[in-house]
């Protein structure tokens, strides 16, 4: 399931709408990369699936910071 582990964000349904008005169902899926970010409590690579607002977050917040308040870990487990 793609889904961002910083933010949470999931895959979204909405229609394609052809010229005619005609609708079918699509899914808009979030904005995803996989990325390795430094941590320094643990002194390792911590490899993360995170959008790209996810990306920001960890920028402005730092990495333990946005760890503890992500919001995949309360949404999932």
């Amino acid at each position: 399931m793609k889904v961002c582990e910083i933010t949470g964000k999931v895959a979204l349904v909405g229609n394609n709408v052809s010229h005619s008005n005609v609708k079918t169902k699509r899914k808009f899926s979030p904005n995803l990369k996989t990325k390795r970010f430094w941590s320094e409590e643990e002194g390792r690579w911590i490899t993360l699936k995170v959008s790209t607002s996810g990306i920001k977050t960890i920028n402005k917040k730092g990495l333990a910071a946005a760890l503890k308040d992500a919001a995949a870990a309360k949404k999932i487990y």
